[in-house]
């Protein structure tokens, strides 16, 4: 007797689909969310996953936006999140109103003075800010960065501790040539004051997806940790985009290498191994074996 097929509720295909959007690769959420609303031909189960999962996405893939008055690009993160949809830019002192699912920006308003960083946070964030704009320039053409204050953002002067986050999001995408890409990197810097030192954690994933005439994706993670003295605004600055060039740029060059090497250890080794002598069967002369001679004897084709 055959199995009675098993129909899906409105919650697992929310669930199915919400899991499909969040495992899109860099830059293709909105083909596979044309392709589900297709399949799944409901659109209150499509609106309610897509409603869930864009937000998550788009902040976990920190996409950057580009404002309404074409005054820059906003990043959608988590650390500069206001409200539910609104997202805070230091650099212009602006606020985006961003729609997730089209991944829009819909309306930009001033900041409030609430939602800004003290004076004095300000000076370490704009002065990082401005040598990692530089940083980003000369390593990532089609990249964006910005710096946030996370924690002790109302401190007014020396003595207390703070801690500011800079993001960088870079995304090449192609698809009339099948391949998109993205880096993601996150730059934890707290500044503790009372022992006079910071210390840097740096969160590093590539991501790449090659689909022509087959399905190749890459995500790679990295984190990695530094430590450097406090200073004046501008001398901090400089330390820590150097720590975040230098670890970068090292991570790099390990890929580099890890892929270069591929033909001779990774895919070396999903291939058979060669015998103990380390030479290959020699398919073209089996004369030189006894067994080729005992069974050519037994049929009787001597030569």
């Amino acid at each position: 007797m055959a199995e009675e097929e098993c129909e899906l509720n409105e919650k697992q295909k929310r669930e199915i689909a919400k899991w499909f959007l969040l495992n899109s690769p860099a830059g293709e959420i909105q083909y596979i969310a044309k392709d589900l609303r297709s399949v799944l031909n409901d659109e209150k189960v499509y609106n309610e996953a897509a409603s869930e999962a864009f937000p998550l996405y788009n902040k976990s893939h920190l996409i950057f936006l580009e404002l309404p008055n074409r005054s820059g690009d906003v990043l959608v993160t988590s650390y500069n999140e206001l409200e539910e949809n609104e997202f805070l830019d230091p650099r212009t002192a602006l606020v985006a109103t961003v729609d997730h699912v089209k991944q829009v920006c819909t309306d930009v308003r001033p900041a409030a003075d609430e939602e800004l960083s003290s004076p004095y946070i300000e000076e370490f964030r704009c002065a990082l800010d401005a040598e990692m704009l530089k940083y980003v320039a000369e390593a990532y053409p089609k990249g964006i960065c910005s710096v946030y204050c996370v924690d002790g953002k109302d401190v007014e002067g020396p003595g207390s501790n703070f801690e500011l986050v800079v993001v960088i999001s870079a995304a090449k995408n192609s698809p009339q040539n099948f391949c998109n890409g993205s880096w993601r990197s996150v730059w934890n810097i707290e500044f503790k004051e009372d022992v006079q030192m910071l210390e840097v954690r740096g969160k590093l994933q590539v991501g790449a997806h090659y689909y022509e005439e087959g399905n190749v994706q890459l995500d790679a993670k990295y984190e990695c940790k530094d430590a450097t003295i406090f200073q004046a605004p501008d001398d901090c600055a400089i330390s820590i985009a150097n720590i975040i060039r230098h670890h970068e740029a090292e991570y790099l060059e390990s890929l580099e290498a890890s892929y270069s090497n591929l033909p001779d250890t990774t895919f070396k080794d999903l291939r058979r191994k060669l015998p103990v002598t380390r030479t290959q069967f020699p398919w073209h002369n089996t004369l030189q074996f006894s067994l080729t001679r005992d069974i050519q004897k037994e049929l009787g084709i001597d030569k």
